[in-house]
Protein backbone atom coordinates (compact mmCIF):
# COMPACT_ATOMS: atom_id res chain seq x y z
CA UNK A 1 0.00 0.00 0.00
CA UNK A 2 1.18 3.46 -1.15
CA UNK A 3 2.29 6.02 1.64
CA UNK A 4 -0.68 8.26 0.47
CA UNK A 5 -3.40 5.96 1.42
CA UNK A 6 -1.80 6.97 4.85
CA UNK A 7 -1.23 9.92 5.18
CA UNK A 8 -1.12 12.89 1.80
CA UNK A 9 2.54 13.46 0.35
CA UNK A 10 3.12 16.17 0.96
CA UNK A 11 2.36 16.19 4.08
CA UNK A 12 4.62 13.15 4.22
CA UNK A 13 7.54 15.25 2.88
CA UNK A 14 7.05 17.90 5.14
CA UNK A 15 7.13 15.29 8.48
CA UNK A 16 10.24 13.64 6.75
CA UNK A 17 11.88 17.14 6.54
CA UNK A 18 11.48 18.13 10.13
CA UNK A 19 12.41 14.74 11.50
CA UNK A 20 15.82 15.14 9.42
CA UNK A 21 15.95 18.30 10.90
CA UNK A 22 15.76 17.64 14.44
CA UNK A 23 17.80 14.35 13.80
CA UNK A 24 20.48 16.38 12.34
CA UNK A 25 20.97 19.26 14.36
CA UNK A 26 21.72 18.41 18.21
CA UNK A 27 23.42 20.73 20.38
CA UNK A 28 26.58 18.98 20.96
CA UNK A 29 29.30 20.56 23.87
CA UNK A 30 31.91 21.68 21.56
CA UNK A 31 35.35 21.02 22.02
CA UNK A 32 37.12 24.30 22.85
CA UNK A 33 40.48 23.94 20.05
CA UNK A 34 38.44 24.22 16.56
CA UNK A 35 38.53 20.94 15.24
CA UNK A 36 39.36 20.46 11.41
CA UNK A 37 36.65 18.57 9.25
CA UNK A 38 37.51 17.43 5.58
CA UNK A 39 34.84 16.72 3.29
CA UNK A 40 35.95 15.24 -0.03
CA UNK A 41 33.25 15.64 -3.16
CA UNK A 42 30.65 18.42 -3.68
CA UNK A 43 27.62 16.46 -5.00
CA UNK A 44 24.73 16.29 -2.81
CA UNK A 45 26.16 14.15 -0.14
CA UNK A 46 29.77 16.81 0.54
CA UNK A 47 28.25 20.24 -0.03
CA UNK A 48 25.28 19.09 2.50
CA UNK A 49 28.31 17.65 5.28
CA UNK A 50 29.96 20.87 4.87
CA UNK A 51 27.08 22.70 5.13
CA UNK A 52 25.87 21.25 8.08
CA UNK A 53 28.94 20.88 9.75
CA UNK A 54 29.02 24.89 10.04
CA UNK A 55 25.72 25.26 11.37
CA UNK A 56 25.81 22.65 14.01
CA UNK A 57 29.10 24.29 15.50
CA UNK A 58 30.61 27.77 13.49
CA UNK A 59 33.71 27.23 14.63
CA UNK A 60 34.43 23.95 13.31
CA UNK A 61 37.42 24.49 10.28
CA UNK A 62 35.36 22.71 7.29
CA UNK A 63 37.18 22.31 4.13
CA UNK A 64 35.47 20.90 1.08
CA UNK A 65 37.47 19.48 -1.65
CA UNK A 66 36.09 18.97 -5.25
CA UNK A 67 38.00 20.16 -8.48
CA UNK A 68 34.71 21.08 -10.29
CA UNK A 69 34.10 24.38 -9.92
CA UNK A 70 30.14 23.61 -11.26
CA UNK A 71 28.80 20.58 -9.86
CA UNK A 72 25.82 18.77 -12.46
CA UNK A 73 23.49 16.88 -10.88
CA UNK A 74 22.03 13.73 -12.06
CA UNK A 75 18.62 14.12 -10.88
CA UNK A 76 16.48 15.32 -13.63
CA UNK A 77 19.26 14.62 -16.09
CA UNK A 78 17.21 12.35 -18.09
CA UNK A 79 14.97 14.76 -18.70
CA UNK A 80 18.12 16.50 -20.31
CA UNK A 81 18.24 13.29 -22.53
CA UNK A 82 14.18 13.42 -23.84
CA UNK A 83 14.62 17.25 -24.44
CA UNK A 84 12.39 18.49 -22.03
CA UNK A 85 14.97 20.57 -19.72
CA UNK A 86 18.75 22.25 -20.94
CA UNK A 87 21.91 20.87 -19.01
CA UNK A 88 22.01 24.21 -17.63
CA UNK A 89 19.64 23.77 -15.17
CA UNK A 90 21.35 21.19 -14.01
CA UNK A 91 24.53 23.19 -12.91
CA UNK A 92 25.07 24.66 -9.61
CA UNK A 93 28.09 26.33 -7.86
CA UNK A 94 29.49 26.74 -4.48
CA UNK A 95 29.42 30.73 -4.21
CA UNK A 96 27.01 30.17 -1.13
CA UNK A 97 28.31 27.38 0.72
CA UNK A 98 32.15 29.52 0.79
CA UNK A 99 30.09 32.06 1.96
CA UNK A 100 28.61 30.51 5.00
CA UNK A 101 32.13 29.93 6.23
CA UNK A 102 33.21 26.64 4.56
CA UNK A 103 36.64 26.48 3.05
CA UNK A 104 35.86 25.31 -0.64
CA UNK A 105 39.55 24.34 -2.55
CA UNK A 106 38.70 23.78 -6.19
CA UNK A 107 41.71 20.97 -6.30
CA UNK A 108 41.08 16.55 -7.06
CA UNK A 109 42.10 14.66 -3.70
CA UNK A 110 44.93 12.59 -5.02
CA UNK A 111 46.73 11.01 -1.42
CA UNK A 112 45.45 9.85 1.65
CA UNK A 113 47.43 9.12 5.21
CA UNK A 114 45.21 8.19 7.57
CA UNK A 115 47.50 7.61 10.01
CA UNK A 116 49.34 11.32 9.87
CA UNK A 117 45.45 12.11 9.01
CA UNK A 118 46.39 14.35 5.58
CA UNK A 119 44.91 14.76 2.26
CA UNK A 120 47.42 15.39 -0.41
CA UNK A 121 45.81 17.69 -3.33
CA UNK A 122 46.66 16.92 -7.16
CA UNK A 123 49.01 20.54 -6.80
CA UNK A 124 50.76 18.89 -4.50
CA UNK A 125 49.87 20.68 -0.92
CA UNK A 126 48.33 18.90 1.74
CA UNK A 127 45.29 18.96 4.28
CA UNK A 128 45.26 18.30 7.49
CA UNK A 129 42.16 17.07 9.35
CA UNK A 130 41.00 15.57 12.77
CA UNK A 131 37.69 13.76 10.83
CA UNK A 132 37.53 13.24 6.99
CA UNK A 133 34.57 12.53 5.37
CA UNK A 134 34.50 10.98 1.71
CA UNK A 135 31.70 11.58 -0.59
CA UNK A 136 33.49 10.49 -4.08
CA UNK A 137 30.20 9.25 -5.66
CA UNK A 138 30.62 6.34 -8.20
CA UNK A 139 33.30 5.10 -10.49
CA UNK A 140 32.53 3.16 -13.29
CA UNK A 141 33.58 0.01 -13.95
CA UNK A 142 35.03 0.26 -17.43
CA UNK A 143 36.67 -3.32 -17.17
CA UNK A 144 33.25 -5.43 -16.05
CA UNK A 145 32.10 -5.31 -19.74
CA UNK A 146 34.24 -6.82 -22.46
CA UNK A 147 34.90 -4.12 -25.70
CA UNK A 148 33.37 -1.36 -22.75
CA UNK A 149 36.09 1.21 -21.86
CA UNK A 150 35.84 4.96 -21.71
CA UNK A 151 36.82 5.04 -26.00
CA UNK A 152 33.63 2.89 -26.20
CA UNK A 153 31.63 5.54 -24.39
CA UNK A 154 32.04 7.77 -26.53
CA UNK A 155 30.36 5.91 -28.94
CA UNK A 156 27.67 4.17 -26.79
CA UNK A 157 27.60 6.74 -23.63
CA UNK A 158 26.41 5.62 -20.05
CA UNK A 159 25.63 9.15 -19.48
CA UNK A 160 25.41 8.21 -15.82
CA UNK A 161 27.69 10.99 -15.07
CA UNK A 162 25.58 14.29 -15.72
CA UNK A 163 27.50 16.42 -18.44
CA UNK A 164 29.12 15.72 -21.07
CA UNK A 165 27.50 12.12 -21.58
CA UNK A 166 24.12 13.39 -21.11
CA UNK A 167 24.45 15.74 -23.81
CA UNK A 168 26.19 12.97 -26.42
CA UNK A 169 22.63 10.68 -25.51
CA UNK A 170 20.72 13.50 -26.32
CA UNK A 171 22.34 14.39 -29.97
CA UNK A 172 22.21 10.70 -30.92
CA UNK A 173 18.60 10.21 -30.32
CA UNK A 174 17.87 13.41 -32.37
CA UNK A 175 20.09 12.15 -35.23
CA UNK A 176 18.70 8.61 -35.49
CA UNK A 177 16.13 7.40 -37.74
CA UNK A 178 12.79 6.96 -37.30
CA UNK A 179 12.07 3.26 -37.27
CA UNK A 180 15.50 2.47 -34.68
CA UNK A 181 16.02 0.82 -32.00
CA UNK A 182 17.18 2.36 -28.60
CA UNK A 183 19.09 -0.38 -26.03
CA UNK A 184 19.72 0.62 -22.42
CA UNK A 185 21.78 -1.97 -20.76
CA UNK A 186 20.81 -1.84 -16.81
CA UNK A 187 23.54 -3.35 -14.23
CA UNK A 188 23.03 -5.62 -11.41
CA UNK A 189 22.84 -4.03 -7.97
CA UNK A 190 23.70 -2.12 -6.14
CA UNK A 191 24.58 1.32 -7.87
CA UNK A 192 23.52 4.88 -8.95
CA UNK A 193 20.35 5.45 -8.56
CA UNK A 194 18.11 1.66 -8.77
CA UNK A 195 15.05 3.47 -10.74
CA UNK A 196 17.22 5.46 -12.97
CA UNK A 197 17.78 3.03 -15.94
CA UNK A 198 13.65 2.48 -15.84
CA UNK A 199 12.89 6.54 -15.80
CA UNK A 200 15.07 6.77 -18.56
CA UNK A 201 13.40 4.56 -20.83
CA UNK A 202 10.20 6.76 -20.26
CA UNK A 203 11.51 9.41 -21.08
CA UNK A 204 13.16 8.50 -23.87
CA UNK A 205 9.94 6.54 -24.80
CA UNK A 206 8.08 9.76 -24.69
CA UNK A 207 10.61 11.55 -26.81
CA UNK A 208 10.22 8.67 -29.63
CA UNK A 209 6.28 8.42 -29.47
CA UNK A 210 5.89 12.19 -30.13
CA UNK A 211 9.29 13.00 -32.49
CA UNK A 212 10.23 9.30 -33.98
CA UNK A 213 6.83 6.88 -33.37
CA UNK A 214 7.95 3.89 -35.47
CA UNK A 215 11.15 3.26 -33.10
CA UNK A 216 11.86 1.03 -30.28
CA UNK A 217 13.51 0.50 -26.69
CA UNK A 218 14.94 -2.37 -25.71
CA UNK A 219 15.81 -2.47 -22.18
CA UNK A 220 18.03 -5.43 -21.40
CA UNK A 221 18.72 -6.06 -17.80
CA UNK A 222 20.99 -7.96 -15.28
CA UNK A 223 18.39 -8.63 -12.73
CA UNK A 224 15.50 -10.24 -12.24
CA UNK A 225 13.50 -7.17 -10.59
CA UNK A 226 13.60 -3.74 -10.10
CA UNK A 227 12.62 -0.58 -8.14
CA UNK A 228 8.85 0.61 -8.41
CA UNK A 229 8.56 -2.30 -11.16
CA UNK A 230 5.18 -2.59 -11.56
CA UNK A 231 4.33 1.17 -11.63
CA UNK A 232 7.16 1.22 -14.06
CA UNK A 233 5.55 -1.53 -16.21
CA UNK A 234 2.40 0.06 -15.22
CA UNK A 235 3.36 2.89 -17.07
CA UNK A 236 4.66 1.35 -20.23
CA UNK A 237 1.57 -0.10 -20.85
CA UNK A 238 -0.39 3.30 -20.42
CA UNK A 239 2.01 5.54 -22.11
CA UNK A 240 3.85 3.66 -24.53
CA UNK A 241 2.39 0.54 -26.07
CA UNK A 242 4.21 -1.96 -28.08
CA UNK A 243 7.13 0.35 -27.71
CA UNK A 244 9.06 -0.72 -25.08
CA UNK A 245 10.56 -4.30 -23.89
CA UNK A 246 12.01 -5.71 -20.95
CA UNK A 247 14.71 -8.39 -21.27
CA UNK A 248 15.46 -9.39 -17.50
CA UNK A 249 18.15 -11.48 -16.16
CA UNK A 250 16.49 -15.45 -16.85
CA UNK A 251 15.63 -14.29 -19.98
CA UNK A 252 18.85 -13.56 -21.25
CA UNK A 253 18.97 -9.65 -20.88
CA UNK A 254 22.33 -9.61 -18.91
CA UNK A 255 25.04 -8.09 -21.18
CA UNK A 256 28.46 -9.25 -21.02
CA UNK A 257 30.40 -7.55 -23.66
CA UNK A 258 29.79 -4.81 -26.26
CA UNK A 259 31.22 -4.21 -30.15
CA UNK A 260 31.63 -0.07 -30.49
CA UNK A 261 32.66 -0.72 -33.93
CA UNK A 262 28.97 -2.00 -34.96
CA UNK A 263 26.97 -0.58 -31.72
CA UNK A 264 26.11 -4.23 -30.80
CA UNK A 265 25.13 -5.71 -26.91
CA UNK A 266 26.14 -9.31 -26.53
CA UNK A 267 24.30 -11.89 -24.15
CA UNK A 268 24.39 -15.26 -23.98
CA UNK A 269 21.13 -15.63 -25.58
CA UNK A 270 21.93 -13.70 -28.28
CA UNK A 271 23.42 -10.42 -29.68
CA UNK A 272 21.81 -6.83 -30.45
CA UNK A 273 22.73 -4.08 -32.81
CA UNK A 274 21.49 -0.99 -31.84
CA UNK A 275 21.18 2.63 -33.51
CA UNK A 276 21.56 4.03 -30.06
CA UNK A 277 22.93 1.91 -27.29
CA UNK A 278 23.27 3.02 -23.80
CA UNK A 279 25.67 0.97 -21.45
CA UNK A 280 25.33 1.60 -17.94
CA UNK A 281 28.46 -0.57 -16.60
CA UNK A 282 28.81 -2.04 -12.89
CA UNK A 283 30.25 0.64 -10.57
CA UNK A 284 32.08 1.37 -7.61
CA UNK A 285 33.20 3.83 -4.87
CA UNK A 286 34.90 6.68 -6.13
CA UNK A 287 38.44 6.17 -6.86
CA UNK A 288 39.61 8.21 -3.58
CA UNK A 289 38.09 5.97 -1.10
CA UNK A 290 39.83 3.22 -2.02
CA UNK A 291 43.13 4.78 -2.07
CA UNK A 292 42.09 6.08 1.71
CA UNK A 293 41.82 2.15 2.36
CA UNK A 294 37.43 2.28 2.83
CA UNK A 295 36.48 0.21 0.30
CA UNK A 296 35.98 -3.93 0.62
CA UNK A 297 35.98 -6.63 -1.51
CA UNK A 298 32.93 -5.46 -3.62
CA UNK A 299 34.34 -2.27 -4.11
CA UNK A 300 32.04 -0.31 -1.65
CA UNK A 301 32.87 1.27 1.71
CA UNK A 302 31.08 -0.49 4.81
CA UNK A 303 29.85 1.83 7.30
CA UNK A 304 28.88 1.91 10.98
CA UNK A 305 25.02 2.81 10.29
CA UNK A 306 25.19 5.07 13.46
CA UNK A 307 28.15 7.40 12.35
CA UNK A 308 28.70 6.39 9.01
CA UNK A 309 32.26 6.33 10.29
CA UNK A 310 34.05 3.48 7.92
CA UNK A 311 34.40 -0.14 9.48
CA UNK A 312 38.15 -0.09 7.99
CA UNK A 313 39.84 3.47 7.85
CA UNK A 314 39.01 5.42 11.31
CA UNK A 315 38.47 8.76 11.55
CA UNK A 316 36.91 8.38 8.46
CA UNK A 317 33.30 8.72 7.51
CA UNK A 318 31.93 7.60 4.14
CA UNK A 319 28.32 9.00 2.97
CA UNK A 320 26.63 8.67 -0.51
CA UNK A 321 26.65 6.26 -3.54
CA UNK A 322 30.06 5.51 -2.06
CA UNK A 323 29.10 3.77 0.99
CA UNK A 324 26.65 0.14 1.82
CA UNK A 325 23.75 1.27 3.74
CA UNK A 326 22.08 -1.58 3.85
CA UNK A 327 18.48 -1.56 2.67
CA UNK A 328 19.30 2.73 2.08
CA UNK A 329 19.30 2.86 -1.81
CA UNK A 330 21.89 5.38 -3.26
CA UNK A 331 19.90 8.67 -4.31
CA UNK A 332 20.22 12.20 -3.92
CA UNK A 333 18.00 12.32 -1.11
CA UNK A 334 19.44 9.45 0.43
CA UNK A 335 23.29 11.47 0.47
CA UNK A 336 21.69 14.57 1.75
CA UNK A 337 20.31 12.79 4.71
CA UNK A 338 23.34 10.54 5.26
CA UNK A 339 25.39 14.19 5.11
CA UNK A 340 23.12 15.35 7.84
CA UNK A 341 23.00 12.32 10.48
CA UNK A 342 27.36 12.10 9.98
CA UNK A 343 27.93 15.58 10.32
CA UNK A 344 26.16 15.89 13.58
CA UNK A 345 27.78 12.37 14.19
CA UNK A 346 30.92 14.17 13.44
CA UNK A 347 30.29 17.33 16.42
CA UNK A 348 29.43 15.19 18.64
CA UNK A 349 32.21 12.84 18.61
CA UNK A 350 34.40 15.77 18.39
CA UNK A 351 32.57 17.08 21.33
CA UNK A 352 33.83 13.50 23.38
CA UNK A 353 29.65 12.48 23.36
CA UNK A 354 28.38 9.39 21.74
CA UNK A 355 26.07 9.56 19.09
CA UNK A 356 22.56 8.64 19.15
CA UNK A 357 20.67 6.06 16.70
CA UNK A 358 19.65 7.98 13.69
CA UNK A 359 16.42 7.51 11.83
CA UNK A 360 16.80 8.32 7.81
CA UNK A 361 14.37 9.21 4.94
CA UNK A 362 14.24 8.31 1.31
CA UNK A 363 12.11 9.84 -1.17
CA UNK A 364 12.71 9.14 -4.66
CA UNK A 365 10.51 10.73 -7.47
CA UNK A 366 10.22 9.39 -11.27
CA UNK A 367 8.75 10.70 -14.15
CA UNK A 368 7.47 8.50 -17.15
CA UNK A 369 5.85 11.66 -18.46
CA UNK A 370 6.24 15.12 -18.16
CA UNK A 371 3.06 15.08 -16.42
CA UNK A 372 3.37 11.18 -15.03
CA UNK A 373 4.93 10.66 -11.44
CA UNK A 374 5.39 7.64 -9.17
CA UNK A 375 7.92 7.57 -6.17
CA UNK A 376 8.47 5.36 -2.93
CA UNK A 377 9.64 6.48 0.04
CA UNK A 378 11.41 4.78 3.25
CA UNK A 379 12.76 4.98 6.71
CA UNK A 380 15.50 3.50 8.10
CA UNK A 381 17.32 2.50 11.03
CA UNK A 382 20.76 0.68 12.32
CA UNK A 383 19.69 -2.82 13.02
CA UNK A 384 22.88 -5.44 12.91
CA UNK A 385 25.28 -3.35 11.50
CA UNK A 386 23.73 -2.07 8.91
CA UNK A 387 20.45 0.51 7.94
CA UNK A 388 17.48 -1.67 7.48
CA UNK A 389 13.98 -0.95 6.79
CA UNK A 390 11.59 0.64 9.31
CA UNK A 391 8.40 -2.24 8.96
CA UNK A 392 5.60 0.02 8.09
CA UNK A 393 7.10 3.00 7.24
CA UNK A 394 7.28 3.93 3.80
CA UNK A 395 5.52 2.64 0.46
CA UNK A 396 5.05 3.38 -3.01
CA UNK A 397 2.57 5.28 -4.94
CA UNK A 398 -1.10 3.12 -5.74
CA UNK A 399 -0.82 0.87 -8.43
CA UNK A 400 -4.05 1.42 -9.69
CA UNK A 401 -4.25 6.15 -9.51
CA UNK A 402 -5.83 8.47 -11.39
CA UNK A 403 -3.99 10.46 -13.35
CA UNK A 404 -4.61 13.77 -12.10
CA UNK A 405 -2.78 11.89 -9.00
CA UNK A 406 0.25 11.14 -11.69
CA UNK A 407 0.28 14.58 -12.35
CA UNK A 408 0.53 15.97 -9.06
CA UNK A 409 3.50 13.79 -8.45
CA UNK A 410 4.96 15.19 -11.29
CA UNK A 411 4.30 18.56 -9.35
CA UNK A 412 6.20 17.37 -6.43
CA UNK A 413 9.02 15.80 -8.13
CA UNK A 414 10.16 19.37 -9.09
CA UNK A 415 9.11 21.24 -6.21
CA UNK A 416 11.71 18.37 -4.50
CA UNK A 417 14.43 19.13 -7.23
CA UNK A 418 13.99 22.86 -6.49
CA UNK A 419 13.73 22.35 -2.75
CA UNK A 420 16.62 20.34 -2.34
CA UNK A 421 19.14 21.95 -5.04
CA UNK A 422 18.50 25.34 -2.96
CA UNK A 423 18.92 23.90 0.07
CA UNK A 424 22.39 22.49 -0.65
CA UNK A 425 23.59 24.91 -3.11
CA UNK A 426 21.16 27.90 -2.82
Amino acid sequence: MGISHRISRRDFCRVAATAAAAAAFPLPAFAQAAARVVVIGGGFGGASCARALKQIDPKLQVTLVEPNRTFIACPFSNNVIAGLRSIEQQQFGYDKIASGGVTVVPQAATKIDATARTVGLADGTSLGYDRLVLSPGIDLRFDALQGYDEAAAAKMPHAWKAGEQTLLLRKQLEAMDDGGLVVIAAPANPFRCPPGPYERACLIAHYLKTKKPRSKLLILDAKDAFSKQRLFQNAWKELYPGMVEWVSLSQGGKVNGVDPATNTLITDFGNHTAQVANVIPPQRAGRIAAIAGATDTTGWCAIDPVTFESKSAPNIHVIGDACLAGAMPKSAFTANAQAKVCAAAIATLISGGTPAAPKLINTCYSLAAPDYGISIAGVYQPKNGLLADVEGAGGVSPLEAPRDFRAREADYAQTWFATITAEVFG
